[in-house]
């Protein structure tokens, strides 16, 4: 994953990239874990918090409302989908930091130790093993002693009927990708990446599967 042309774009597929906004409304229940995950970050006055796989700009978006007088920044591989978050985020009346770049390689757009807050919605189920872990250490690299990493994803599909229809994403983003994921292993990566207080906090059924959010922090 070294290139801005290696990275699964959104929905899995380019042609994809322009329903992507209404699809994940649709089929993951979106407003319920991304209001759960905007409680969960509590953005501050003078944070400076940076979103991983931004995509289309939503949660930045929300962030920035919520919390005008902080800097937040939105990253993508995807310049299709960064256009889209910036007429979003013209059309909302906020101010978002967007860069064009890999979530393997966040020192790139911030110093080391730098960061307040890492996010990041829905991505790390459509990265091989290796990039999971390489995005989750880039991050603990980012974050100042202390920082939290959030993570709002598909985890562990605890029941037939999840493990049934996280098989819609599975089909669209891949099995080797995607069933780590369904398996746990996002908790003992994050561990292996240095975080501690590791916790699952929330998790939301959906149409297409489980989608957990997950808490941990740079050790201070």
């Amino acid at each position: 994953m070294n290139s801005n042309t290696d990275f699964v774009p959104a929905l899995g597929r380019h042609e994809l990239t322009g329903q992507y906004d209404k699809v994940i409304a649709l089929m993951t229940r979106e407003r319920r874990w991304r209001e759960a995950l905007l409680t969960l970050a509590a953005p501050g006055a003078g944070e400076t918090i940076l979103d991983v796989g931004c995509g289309t700009g939503t949660f930045a978006i929300m962030l920035k409302r919520e919390a005008p007088a902080a800097r937040v920044i939105g990253l993508d591989p995807d310049p299709a989908v960064l256009e889209i978050a910036k007429a979003k985020a013209e059309a909302a009346g906020v101010t978002v930091d967007w860069r064009q770049g890999l979530g393997d390689a966040l020192t790139a757009v911030a110093e080391p130790a730098s960061l307040d807050k890492v996010v990041s919605s829905l991505v790390l189920h459509q990265c091989p093993l290796p990039v999971k872990r390489s995005i989750l250490s880039s991050a603990r690299e980012v974050l100042r002693p202390g920082g939290v990493l959030l993570i709002a994803d598909y985890g562990w599909q605890r029941t037939g009927l999840m493990r049934l229809l996280f098989r819609q994403v599975q089909a669209l983003d891949g099995f080797d990708k995607t069933q780590p994921n369904a398996d746990g292993v996002l908790p003992q990566l994050m561990r292996e990446a240095g975080f501690v207080e590791v916790g699952e906090l929330t998790v939301t059924p959906t149409p297409t599967g489980s989608i957990s959010i997950y808490r941990a922090q740079r050790p201070a």
